[in-house]
């Protein structure tokens, strides 16, 4: 579809600066502009492409400042980010959706599907399954018995749900993802094997929540692994059996939560993250990227290293890190210089 420049200000309450006639049918980057596209500067290292863009309507922040003349139509916005994902939001409903149950796929007859429902090839929908209205189940993607799927969720191709487990409403689950696999809960025996330990429990996914490609989400040992309402997990990470994620947590690639751990609401995890087992996060905590979790975090706040400290400690630690070769030779020098015949070995 295509949208002038006044439509698009209109609905992202902002400001004109330029053609308000101008037209745009699709989104660029600001660096890889073109006629008839839309890009948008955030942050302040592309500012000079602004300058050489060739799309037609930029979105920039209320307080952007020209430093020479821009050849694009500015639509000034409190936050030019935020207004991008509410466009490509609309772009994302507007597309063409998926419909109908493709021949090839195996449907139990106990299973109940909702209205306008897509389940594409080859995919599997075990005993007693309960499938939302709008819901779409693309290619290749399995669901065993007594699992739920809410009101227009999307699983994408080769996604597993383990029986029982429960998958609110709006989620996303990207391919390779494996939600409600076994715990690994295994007990050593005297003469040291180890005998695993049944995992009789579940997933549960409230509203809103998104699980990236290749993660795994494990089942309870009893009871329920649960990943709270609007929380988004990333690519390749690891929840293990019995944890619970608070509301609106963004846990980026590649990180990692062991059994019972208990995530607060509206924390941040960055990359490579650990958290040991049976421990708890506060509210709005955010760990830096390969902070390593030991034990029970008391205050929110930002924290990083593992253990983690307080941002602030542990840039200072860094800095003072570097100088420890240093710092040894002149304590070296003095031991030498007053201490007759003293040094560090």
């Amino acid at each position: 579809m295509e949208f002038t420049a006044k439509q698009l200000a209109d609905l992202l309450k902002g400001r004109v600066e330029g053609d308000e006639n101008a037209k745009v049918s699709d989104f660029a980057k600001i660096e890889e502009g073109a006629p008839g596209k839309l890009s948008f500067l955030s942050n302040k290292k592309y500012t000079h492409y602004i300058y050489s863009t060739n799309s037609t309507i930029v979105l920039v922040d209320h307080d952007f400042v020209a430093e020479q003349p821009v050849k694009a139509t500015l639509i000034r916005v409190p936050n030019a980010y935020e207004a991008l994902s509410t466009l490509l939001k609309l772009a994302a409903d507007l597309m063409p959706r998926k419909k109908g149950i493709h021949p090839s796929a195996i449907i139990d007859s106990s299973a109940k599907i909702g209205d306008l429902v897509y389940i594409g090839a080859y995919a599997v929908i075990g005993e007693n399954c309960v499938i939302g209205d709008g819901v779409m189940i693309y290619p290749h993607t399995c669901l065993g018995d007594n699992v739920s799927v809410g009101e227009s969720s999307r699983l994408f191709s080769n996604v597993t749900v383990y029986d029982n487990c429960k998958i609110g409403k709006h989620c996303v689950v990207h391919s390779g993802a494996v939600i409600g696999a076994d715990g690994f809960g295994f007990a050593p025996d005297a003469e040291g094997h180890y005998n695993k330990i049944p995992q009789m429990g579940n997933v549960v996914l409230e509203d809103e929540v998104e699980v990236g490609a290749n993660t795994t989400v494990d089942c309870a040992t009893m009871g329920s692994t649960v990943v709270k309402r609007g929380t988004k997990i990333d690519n390749l990470c690891q929840i293990a059996h019995n944890v619970v994620i608070g509301e609106d947590t963004a846990i980026a690639a590649q990180s990692g939560i062991a059994g019972s751990a208990k995530i607060g609401s509206r924390c941040v995890l960055a990359g490579q993250v650990g958290v040991v087992g049976h421990i708890s996060v506060p509210d709005g905590t955010v760990l830096a990227a390969q902070t390593g979790v030991s034990g029970n975090i008391r205050r929110p706040g930002v924290y990083c290293g593992s253990p983690p400290q307080p941002i602030e400690e542990f840039r200072r630690n860094a800095v003072l890190g570097k100088r420890l070769t240093e710092m040894y030779d002149r304590l070296n020098d003095l031991e030498k210089k007053f201490i007759k015949g003293g040094s560090i070995n």
